[in-house]
């Protein structure tokens, strides 16, 4: 039977009904999904949608994905393969009268990533442009109620300019310094005494380059922190300006650096204007002459 075509108006449980098949999806993919978002039209409050979850998961490695397609199965998956995208795993759950989608892409596919997470941003922080697109989507709901890809092709045009609206405007650095910092973060035992990667940073220069780095642990404070081990690397390469960083704790949520880190990044910039990310999930970040009032040597 075909899929009826139908756009509901926004429903606020749509947020907690991601939440929990997030959390199931993050069940089958363990360790190796390294981040998951709610994306599409339900991730927008207040746009219309059909109502169909979308799920990005930014993924290590999509052949221990492709391992886990029997997992998806017995949560009602079908595993489709890239389905006509090239470096994508596409999921749905529901057949043609589908009620959740996933889209697996590797961790540095960011070009992939960054469009769908920009689209979903731009939809959210743009009132009127949310609602033309719900007229839209209404309209070719009405004229194409049978016909799925009579719809899609309908608002083609419109999602693509969009996109490209949204990429110009956000770069998406926070979520690309995050992703980066998951990609190196992985625990791991060197020596009975030595553990390192529970901790994980990335930071931006003022030349566009990323560096990373994960803290070392020693039974006699000879470790170092994820963040110092990334200024290490960036100095070790030539740079030395920061212009924004991130440090990932085990729980995947990001922490404030210590003392002695926020102390070497002020010396290397006097005048603090590095951004620390606070919270990932609202990405509000602090400038790091706040974190140090009445620095030492401010006057200097």
């Amino acid at each position: 039977m075909p899929q009826h075509i139908t756009v509901s108006e926004y429903d606020p449980s749509w947020p907690a009904q991601y939440e929990e098949e997030r959390k199931r999806v993050a069940a089958v993919l363990k360790d190796n999904a390294l981040a998951i978002y709610h994306i599409g039209s339900t991730s927008v409050p207040g746009l219309a949608a059909k109502p169909i979850l979308d799920i990005l998961a930014a993924v290590r490695d999509l052949s221990q994905a492709d391992a886990a397609a029997g997992e998806f199965a017995r949560l009602g998956y079908e595993y489709l393969g890239e389905f006509g995208i090239p470096g994508r795993r596409y999921l749905r759950k529901g057949g043609d009268q589908r009620t959740h989608q996933i889209h697996l892409f590797q961790a540095d596919d960011w070009h992939s990533l960054h469009r769908h997470l920009a689209f979903r941003d731009y939809m959210r922080s743009h009132p009127a442009q949310r609602e033309e697109y719900a007229a839209l989507k209404k309209e070719l709901a009405r004229r194409f109620p049978y016909d799925i890809d009579g719809y899609c092709d309908g608002k083609e045009e419109y999602v693509r300019n969009i996109e490209k609206l949204a990429l110009a405007q956000d770069p998406g650095t926070w979520d690309q310094l995050y992703l980066a910092a998951r990609r190196v973060q992985r625990e791991r035992t060197l020596s009975p005494t030595v553990e390192a990667g529970g901790v994980a940073a990335a930071l931006l220069t003022d030349q566009g380059h990323i560096y990373t780095g994960v803290c070392i642990d020693t039974a006699c404070s000879l470790g170092m922190c994820a963040e110092r081990n990334a200024i290490a690397h960036m100095i070790t390469c030539g740079e030395s300006r920061i212009v924004k960083i991130a440090a990932v704790m085990p729980d995947g949520k990001v922490g404030m650096p210590c003392g002695a880190c926020r102390e070497l990044m002020r010396q290397l910039d006097g005048a603090g204007e590095t951004e620390i990310l606070r919270d990932y999930e609202t990405k509000k970040a602090v400038r790091l002459r706040e974190t140090l009032p009445d620095w030492w040597a401010a006057e200097r």
